[in-house]
């Protein structure tokens, strides 16, 4: 897959970018500058990929600014979006699950930054770096949560509230507020929600054409705004 981005976009990258990131906010700032000189810099446009599944995990990736979506391949060959990756999270971190390759693809939603460093540091990253292992493992425990949720999702409820469901989380991971409501923070199609939910797209269309009727949500050129969140929490809650 073509992946269209620009290298070492700065001469030299300010510790300022990092020292708000919860891996390196415990560090001083000489700390900081080792760590982005041994890091490399690309933007990516939009709906690229960062790596691939099954590839070698020769590199780990901080997400500076953007958002990310983590896509698995089925049996089938079908694609599926399992969870998306805001900016200020670490993301290809095989190393933290045992693995030597990446369990899943990492495909940009929007123009990203992304810092990265060869796999070989990460071990002296942990040994070295206060607090950097504590939130790595934290981040993977919290991704393994999400991920236990949904599959209690799919198995409890119904495709409504599933759907519910996952618009909440999305607003209350990247949501922004704007006149009308809450704008997930990135462009999101029928078909990426259908992904999240497991049911089809039909049924998603079905169900946001008759949210935005009843003036819970609205929906166009991949953006989708909760207006009334509310009433999404009272289907979860049915």
């Amino acid at each position: 897959m073509n992946k269209a981005i620009s290298e070492k976009l700065f001469p030299r990258l300010d510790e300022s970018l990092l020292t708000h990131m919860p891996p390196f906010s415990k560090l001083a700032k000489p700390q900081i500058r080792t760590i982005l000189d041994h890091a490399t810099s690309r933007r990516y446009d939009t709906g690229v990929a960062i790596f691939d599944e099954g590839a070698e995990a020769d590199r780990f990736y901080m997400l500076l600014d953007g958002y990310v979506r983590v896509v698995r391949i089925t049996a089938t060959g079908e694609q599926v979006t399992a969870l998306h990756i805001p900016a200020g999270q670490l993301l290809g971190i095989a190393k933290a699950l045992g693995r030597d390759t990446y369990p899943a693809t990492a495909m940009t939603a929007t123009e990203a930054l992304v810092l990265s460093w060869p796999t070989h540091l990460w071990d002296s990253f942990v040994a070295n770096y206060d607090g950097f292992a504590t939130q790595t493992y934290k981040t993977v425990g919290n991704r393994v949560g999400e991920m236990n949720n949904r599959i209690v999702e799919m198995a409890t409820q119904q495709v409504e509230q599933r759907v519910a469901t996952a618009l909440l989380r999305l607003i209350n991971q990247t949501g922004r507020k704007v006149d009308i409501g809450i704008e997930i923070d990135f462009p999101i199609t029928r078909q990426d929600l259908s992904e999240l939910t497991a049911t089809t797209l039909h049924t998603v269309s079905r169900l946001l054409s008759r949210w935005e009727k009843q003036g819970m949500v609205q929906s166009k050129r991949k953006r989708i705004t909760v207006t009334d969140p509310h009433a999404l929490v009272v289907l979860t809650d049915v």
